[in-house]
C-alpha cells in the first residue's frame, strides 16, 4: 500500500475534520439526507422513524455517522422505492432494502419491521413498528429511546460484527445519565447485558 505523502494526509484530515465540524452542527450531507427522507415518508403517509446514530444523538449521545438508518414496514418500503427510485435514490443492490440519496450522496439503510437485529434470526426482540415506536421531534420522528435500546443491545449480543451497538448503549447510559431501573421497561431478552453495561458505565473513562 503506497504511503500517504504529508500533503494528502492534511487534505484528508482537513476534509474529516470539516465533515465532523459540519455533522455535529446540524449541516452536510448526512443530515440533509435525514431530512429528505423525512420529508418525503412523512408527505406520503408513509410511516417511519429515524434511528441509528441520528436517533442516539437525539437521545443525549452524539457520534458520527456517514449513513441513515431508518425504521419502516415492508409496504412502507415498497411504496418508497415505486414513487422514488429513480428520482433521486437508486438501490444499492438490486432488491435490496438500502438506497442511496443521489443528491447527497449518502446511504440509506432501511430497518423492516418484523426483521431481527443483529444476526438476523429470530429472538424476543424485532424490530418494531414505526407507528408504535416513534417519538416526534422538531424536524424527524426517531425512534422511542428504550426501542433504540433493546435494537441495538438485541443486535451486538448476537452479531460479532455489531459490538459498536453495545459500545454505543454504554456511551448512551453515561451521555443521557440513564437509571439503573431504565432496564425495568426493557424487553427480558436483553435485561442482563443492560444491567452489564449500566455496571460498567459506573467506572470512570480513563485518558491514555
Amino acid at each position: 500500500m503506497k504511503e500517504l505523502t504529508a500533503a494528502e494526509v492534511d487534505r484528508r484530515t482537513d476534509a474529516l475534520l470539516a465533515e465532523a465540524e459540519a455533522y455535529f452542527m446540524g449541516q452536510g450531507g448526512v443530515h440533509n439526507a435525514a431530512a429528505a427522507i423525512s420529508g418525503r415518508l412523512a408527505e406520503a403517509g408513509i410511516d417511519y422513524a429515524i434511528a441509528g446514530a441520528i436517533a442516539l444523538g437525539e437521545h443525549g449521545f452524539k457520534r458520527l455517522t456517514v449513513d441513515v438508518d431508518v425504521l419502516i414496514r415492508r409496504e412502507g418500503l415498497d411504496r418508497f422505492k415505486a414513487e422514488w427510485l429513480g428520482r433521486g435514490y437508486v438501490d444499492v443492490r438490486p432488491g435490496g432494502k438500502a438506497v442511496r440519496d443521489t443528491t447527497n450522496n449518502v446511504k440509506i439503510d432501511f430497518l423492516i419491521t418484523g426483521d431481527f437485529p443483529g444476526d438476523g434470526k429470530p429472538k424476543p426482540v424485532a424490530f418494531p413498528d414505526p407507528r408504535e415506536a416513534a417519538v416526534a421531534g422538531e424536524k424527524y420522528r426517531i425512534v422511542a429511546l428504550h426501542r433504540l435500546v433493546e435494537m441495538k443491545l438485541a443486535s451486538g449480543m448476537t452479531a460479532p460484527h455489531r459490538l459498536q451497538d453495545l459500545a454505543d448503549v454504554l456511551r448512551l447510559i453515561r451521555a443521557a445519565d440513564l437509571p439503573h431501573d431504565f432496564g425495568a421497561r426493557l424487553d427480558p431478552y436483553v435485561r442482563g447485558k443492560f444491567e452489564e453495561l449500566w455496571l460498567a458505565s459506573r467506572h470512570p473513562e480513563e485518558d491514555y
